[in-house]
């Protein structure tokens, strides 16, 4: 079997999802969900497990749809978990997504928390580190837009650099980001503060979710992993040094549109025991 590639990206694949139907309603349904969480992610980490009850006309019970990075996962899944009770007394159904792929979907980068789960499952937690290469603000790039600001709101930006390095493979990958938010002039010179933290916080988030979105993991049947960098050749984050980017970043002379890639959104809140493992791209 050839080798499968996984990237930091949202899965869209019909390959990698799963349905699960014919649970039944004994358990309470945080137990259910619990319960599917434990055993599906035995067969790969999962992008998200959605708990769904039955429509209106069927008995009553749930079905489930499941995400995983890999094709592999869901096919091992389909074939240990099918016709199994599992958890239950009655056996599951549970099959692979056969749909057909009509439309090219965009690949969108993982969010950072994502990422750091699925480089923990397949490099393992001493696997990778990461390091901040630069972290300022940089409200002042924006002048002319700030101009229309009011005199009570101001927009305050900071800037990461930031380098994800993969030890065992030789591989290092950078990445940008850039967070924003409109700020009360006003406010308690504390509360600045925090807001501030803040956003340095979810800056470096985004840059951590650039490093991972050029990196790509190619799984082997063994269950060995292989590594690939796929920076271009042109992104002046990957090809200067590191002194010639502190330069750069100091003459205020970036692309920063460049940057600003579509991805997850990202939160700085603290997220819920679903919202964390359900995302809504169903």
């Amino acid at each position: 079997m050839e080798p499968e590639v996984v990237g930091f990206t949202v899965p869209t694949e019909s390959s990698k999802t799963v349905f699960v139907w014919n649970i039944g309603a004994q358990l309470a349904e945080g137990d259910i969900y619990c319960s599917l969480l434990n055993v599906f992610s035995q067969f790969g980490p999962l992008y998200s497990l959605k708990l769904l009850p039955n429509a209106g006309v069927s008995e009553p019970g749930y079905y489930a749809v499941i995400k995983y990075y890999s094709s592999r996962s869901a096919s091992t899944a389909q074939e240990r978990c099918d016709r199994k009770p599992l958890f239950q007394g009655a056996p599951l159904k549970v099959r692979v997504c056969n749909k057909q792929k009509v439309f090219q979907y965009k690949s969108l980068a993982l969010n950072s928390s994502k990422c750091q789960d699925l480089a923990n499952f397949y490099l393992g937690f001493n696997g990778w580190s990461k390091r901040i290469i630069a972290l300022q603000n940089i409200s002042g790039l924006y002048e002319l837009e700030d101009e229309c600001d009011t005199q009570e709101q101001r927009k305050v930006r900071y800037m990461c650099v930031l380098e994800v390095m993969l030890s065992g493979y030789d591989v290092c990958s950078r990445g940008v980001g850039v967070a924003e938010e409109e700020v009360e002039k006003s406010n308690d010179p504390m509360e600045f503060l925090m807001k501030s933290g803040k956003l340095q916080k979810y800056a470096v988030q985004k840059a951590l979710t650039d490093a991972f979105h050029k990196i790509l993991l190619v799984i082997f049947e063994s269950g060995k992993v292989a590594v690939e960098h796929v920076a271009s050749s042109n992104d002046p984050v990957d090809c200067l040094t590191e002194d010639e980017l502190q330069g750069l970043i100091q003459i205020n002379d970036f692309t920063w549109t460049q940057i600003n890639q579509d991805g997850e959104e990202e939160s700085l809140s603290e997220l819920t025991f679903y919202d964390e493992t359900m995302a809504n791209d169903m």
